[in-house]
């Protein structure tokens, strides 16, 4: 064995200095000293000798292989010595290539700088899940048995769950809503608190409208809540994300989830209120639902009614963005166009 030992190692010490690029060398260590290269082979059968060769042969074999190591390492280096004088000179005197700097994506700006704004109110920012059920989405939302919003047509309902109700039919959440109601079973009132995050809905794209998109939420439950601090915080919040005023108005709407309800617009900022695709020729563009939360609702967050009030209001996010970029198109804040992206940066 010794023998056969010396003469691989012969083997292998001119097949490593024939190799002329890495790819082939570190093959040829794979013939001898890999997995089932024939130097392993014949280490892995030290056991069948007899027990009076077994340690002068094991020495060897660790030598060789040591050896081996070492020649291949020098010859990789000289390898990629050679490699580089054949390669372009360096000319040291030109000018270096300016690192690509990355930037945070506008919708994940606009919620930083709405969290910083509603932090300085004194609310506290909620996260909840994606994957959300009937029993929050709907039913604790006060949304009829026959609303179409509960169809497909609208909602991502999860395969599989069709024939469920209540808490045991999930689906892809297409709303903030329901977190509001996890959150008030989790906390007892006063409390004020933001929830932002994706939405999905089953609908057609178009230049103001897409399939997934980002709200931003916001509820007060307190003993006293007037309708003139909902419409000052609405105010208060445009004005902190566009560094100005704006015209904003509240028209009267119906949200299951809400008692009044109120359609909350902002004047378009893309073509400042003269009509285009984005406003649909109105000037205005809704960016949020909003009002005091329906009794309902606050029954199912285990809130009393009588005893607490409060303020919800449901920002369009992705709206908000394009307002204040002049974006015309929704669809370009989710294509991953790094051409549209850089100009962010």
């Amino acid at each position: 064995m010794k023998d056969q030992l010396i003469a691989l190692g012969d083997e292998a010490r001119g097949a490593i200095a024939r190799a002329v690029s890495e790819e082939e060398l570190q093959k040829t260590i794979a013939v001898f000293l890999g997995k089932n290269g024939s130097i392993t082979q014949v280490m892995r059968s030290l056991k069948d000798i007899p027990a009076d060769q077994r340690k002068a042969v094991g020495q060897l074999a660790n030598e060789l292989k040591a050896e081996l190591d070492k020649v291949a390492a020098t010859k990789s280096e000289d390898l990629l010595n050679q490699a580089g004088s054949t390669g372009p000179a360096l000319d040291v005197t030109l000018p270096g290539l300016a690192p690509v700097m990355g930037a945070l994506h506008p919708l994940t700006r606009m919620r930083f700088e709405l969290n910083e704004a509603f932090h300085s109110l004194g609310f506290e920012v909620y996260d909840g899940p994606e994957i959300s059920s009937e029993l929050y989405d709907f039913d604790a939302l006060n949304f009829p048995a026959d609303h179409p919003a509960r169809e497909s047509m609208d909602t991502y309902w999860l395969k599989g769950f069709g024939d469920k109700k209540g808490s045991e039919r999930l689906c892809l959440r297409p709303h903030l809503t329901g977190g509001s109601v996890r959150y008030m079973q989790q906390h007892k009132p006063p409390f004020r608190f933001v929830y932002p995050g994706r939405v999905y809905r089953n609908e057609s794209t178009d230049a103001g409208h897409e399939r997934a998109f980002f709200q931003y939420e916001a509820l007060i439950v307190d003993k006293y809540v007037p309708f003139t601090a909902g419409r000052l915080l609405v105010n208060t919040i445009i004005e902190r994300v566009f560094g100005r005023s704006v015209k904003t108005r509240m028209r009267a709407g119906f949200f299951p989830f809400v008692e009044p309800g109120f359609e909350i617009d902002m004047q378009c900022l893309v073509c400042d209120g003269v009509g285009c695709s984005v406003c649909g020729r109105s000037g205005w563009v809704e960016i949020m639902p909003g009002g005091p939360p329906h009794p309902n609702v606050l029954r199912a967050g285990n809130i009393d009614p009588d005893q607490w009030m409060g303020f919800y209001i449901n920002i369009g996010l992705d709206r908000l963005v394009m307002m204040k970029h002049a974006i015309d198109d929704i669809r370009l804040l989710h294509s991953g166009d790094l051409r549209f992206l850089r100009q962010f940066t």
